[in-house]
């Protein structure tokens, strides 16, 4: 059987044309025998792709080919085309849902007026240059933060991405704007807008991690400034850099270390609940709790 992996990617640029973007994509990927999610917009394209290697290359060769998308960093992963249930390409108003279409401009470069871009190995340099005047602020839904994060980051109240704007507007933060701020996400494509939103909003000195958590990840493990393991919006759920990974997450019923999420037992709810194997081989420990079952939690659009 052939070697499979993942691939996780993002694209801004104009896209004149998003429902003729997704049947080029649709029809590329069913005769690769891809499987995974793709977004797309008038502001590009976001996905994730599982499946056979030589036909993961065909795929990032194709949609190379499209003048926009010649420059997409396209990250490698493990992992099979079996992490996803099916194919779906879908058109939608924003690539990542931050409640405004209108609240970033895209050009031929990319997202305008966003934070300044670090490879990983420049973000080490600026944690050596300028000690703990560095502040990493997590670009992700909070649950994420519960299994792993860059150590001592600001981690915001957010269910969903659709709050930043209203969580960057509080106050908060205010303290921050003077301060050399790094932005992380899982792939980076949040960063891209959440770091223009606070840009926008007055932060002056606004950094965000090339590539995202799974960039830096795979370049430095678990020897650097992240600690625990990635969630993954597919059927991995979590992974780690190393074996030295560090389980930072507790059980929501006993507190013992864990990085395991389960899904809620209702079927309407799109909640993870954090639990330990004991915990989690109770079906009573699943119960739903939650008061409303919005796309809060496991967003399945969400994939970068």
């Amino acid at each position: 059987m052939e070697l499979q992996k993942i691939i996780l990617y993002y694209g801004f640029t104009p896209v004149r044309d998003p429902e003729a973007m997704r049947l080029w994509q649709q029809t590329l990927c069913e005769n690769l025998g891809l499987k995974g999610r793709i977004l797309i917009s008038e502001h590009g394209i976001n996905g994730t792709l599982g499946g056979d290697m030589s036909a993961l290359k065909k795929y990032v060769k194709q949609t190379k080919s499209y003048p926009g998308f010649k420059k997409i960093d396209f990250k490698w992963s493990e992992g099979t085309g079996n992490d996803f249930p099916r194919l779906k390409v879908r058109v939608r108003p924003e690539l990542v849902a931050f409640g405004d279409p209108y609240e970033i401009a895209v050009d031929e470069n990319g997202v305008v007026g966003g934070g300044k871009h670090l490879k990983p190995y420049e973000v080490n340099k600026l944690v050596e240059a300028r000690g703990e005047e560095v502040v990493f602020f997590d670009g992700r839904n909070a649950f994420e933060a519960k299994i792993g994060k860059f150590k001592g980051a600001v981690v915001p109240d957010v269910g969903t991405s659709r709050d930043f704007i209203k969580e960057i507007e509080s106050g908060k933060y205010d303290d921050l704007k003077d301060k050399p701020v790094v932005t992380y996400c899982t792939g980076g494509i949040r960063c891209e807008i959440l770091s223009a939103v606070m840009v926008k909003r007055g932060f002056t000195e606004v950094y965000q991690v090339e590539g995202g958590i799974a960039r830096y990840g795979n370049k430095f493990g678990d020897s650097s400034h992240w600690e625990g393991s990635l969630y993954t919006f597919d059927g991995r759920m979590a992974v780690d850099f190393s074996d030295e990974a560090k389980v930072i997450g507790k059980c929501e019923k006993c507190e013992a270390p864990t990085k395991q999420f389960y899904n809620c037992g209702d079927r309407k709810c799109h909640e993870l609940i954090l639990l330990c194997d004991s915990c989690g081989a109770y079906d009573s420990n699943r119960a739903c709790t939650h008061e409303f079952t919005s796309s809060a939690g496991r967003n399945p659009e969400m994939v970068g």
